[in-house]
């Protein structure tokens, strides 16, 4: 069997496998509420009650719910900005974060500079799949079927769609609160699984909570299960931002970096500005975006660029030893 009939029967199976998670997502989202409603369920009935403080302790864990839930609804239901998409305006009501005086006249488009940063329009290519002419950072989604601005990736089990322009701030930001929620779980209710197991002697009561024990054990494997998991995936999306890359471009440059180096010559991430400043783009925080505060809600907020303009490395209009036709692009259909 030739190579090429190997590589073609992978392909087979994996958009077999596209086709299987995409028709099981909305199931898989519907488990991933509820799954997260009974954690919350749980820890406010069986943990919560017994934490120290209870006036700062309780303010504190119900925010942190109400970010974890918020930013997940978000994720999934906020488009990840398709490139025929309309443009989007941001409401005047209290899902929307407020912008800073100084930043809330700033248009999204163009090219405009401050004293930190220059934004430049992207360049357009015609993508191979669905013929849009598409902005640089934007690509094809197979399974989606449609290209996507600053793809990242597609999500077929929590969000069952993609992430991207408009969507990857909440897609992170749940992330981090799932990573908080999984870890004072499984931390602070760790007395309470002896107590579930009826190992802890000091007690001297059988289980008093109305939700059942069997669920509080569960739930606490799960939660520990995913504080490990999530935090590592969490580490890879925020090394990843703080590099100036989407997960799709990591894997790109890296590619970019042999080429380079077999040249003699050093690859260089135009849209790399330092780890600082790429968070604070990415999240559309500092004196040009939102206050500190917005990481604290589960606010609406714009990114920093429409998708058809991207803030570079000051003298630089294009990654440095990349060569104009080298740039990976969507594989084509087999």
């Amino acid at each position: 069997m030739s190579a090429q009939r190997v590589f073609r029967c992978f392909k087979y199976m994996e958009r077999a496998g596209d086709k299987i998670t995409g028709a099981a997502g909305p199931l898989f989202v519907f488990l991933a509420w509820v799954l997260l409603s009974l954690g919350a369920v749980s820890f406010f009935n069986v943990i919560q009650p017994t934490l120290r403080l209870p006036y700062i302790s309780t303010p504190i864990c119900v925010l942190i719910a109400v970010n974890l839930f918020g930013h997940y609804y978000y994720a999934c239901t906020v488009p990840p900005g398709f490139i025929t998409d309309p443009p989007l305006h941001p409401k005047n009501n209290i899902l929307w974060a407020k912008k800073r005086k100084t930043a809330r006249n700033i248009a999204l488009t163009g090219v405009r500079w401050s004293d930190d940063v220059a934004i430049t329009k992207a360049t357009y290519t015609k993508c191979k799949r669905c013929g849009e002419m598409r902005p640089e950072r934007a690509h094809h989604c197979r399974i989606c079927n449609r290209c996507v601005l600053k793809y990242d990736h597609h999500c077929p089990v929590w969000i069952n769609g993609c992430i991207g322009l408009h969507n990857e701030r909440h897609f992170i930001l749940f992330m981090l609160y799932l990573i908080i929620s999984a870890w004072t779980f499984t931390i602070c209710g760790w007395p309470h699984v002896l107590d579930a197991l009826g190992w802890d002697d000091h007690t001297g009561d059988a289980w008093k909570h109305w939700s059942p024990s069997i669920t509080f054990l569960l739930t606490y494997i799960l939660a520990a299960v995913l504080g490990f998991a999530v935090t590592i995936m969490a580490g890879w999306h925020f090394w990843t931002v703080s590099n100036g890359e989407t997960s799709v471009e990591a894997q790109d440059h890296d590619v970019y970096r042999r080429v380079a180096k077999g040249r003699g010559e050093d690859f260089v991430n135009s849209y790399d500005l330092g780890k600082l400043k790429n968070l604070q783009l990415f999240f559309n925080i500092g004196k040009t975006g939102y206050p500190l505060y917005t990481l604290l809600f589960p606010f609406r907020c714009e990114p920093y660029t429409d998708g058809r303009a991207w803030a570079r490395r000051p003298g630089y209009e294009r990654h440095s030893g990349l060569r104009a036709g080298e740039e990976l692009t969507d594989d084509d259909e087999e």
